[in-house]
């Protein structure tokens, strides 16, 4: 919500993931914070939540809060046993989904359909109609 302009730091935006890591659930957590911090070598969840504080802070004064598309875009990203791993226990779910190394690991990716293939014919052609009421209004 940063990025899209809503708020100006993810903490101002409760269904984001800064909350979930600032200030965890004792229910119902999405995050794994012990797994997490094992991951960044972090001890404690106080350490883990002032790392991750000040990661976001840096992040947002060197303006590097720019969308990465295998975060964004992606099944799973990890190693690629973690990835065969994600794909396996997806079952049916993942036929289609494929497989990619990149500079870090794998990312398991959807295929990219248009939607003209999921429409009908007639819709597709909504397009070239639909930019009247913007030319009257602007």
């Amino acid at each position: 919500m940063v990025r899209a302009g809503v708020v100006r730091h993810p903490g101002e935006w409760m269904y984001g993931g800064y909350h979930e890591i600032q200030n965890p659930k004792q229910r119902y957590s999405l995050i794994n914070r012990p797994k997490l911090a094992a991951l960044l070598g972090i001890k404690d969840n106080d350490q883990l939540s002032e790392y991750h504080r000040n990661w976001v802070e840096e992040v947002l004064k060197n303006g590097s809060n720019q969308r990465d598309a295998k975060w964004t875009e992606s099944i799973a990203v990890g190693d690629k046993e973690f990835v065969m791993e994600t794909k396996a226990k997806l079952g049916v779910k993942a036929i289609g989904c494929r497989e990619l190394e990149n500079n870090e690991g794998y990312e398991l990716k959807e295929s990219q359909n248009p939607y003209n293939r999921v429409f009908d014919p007639e819709k597709c052609s909504l397009r070239l109609k639909n930019d009247h009421i913007w030319q009257v209004s602007y």
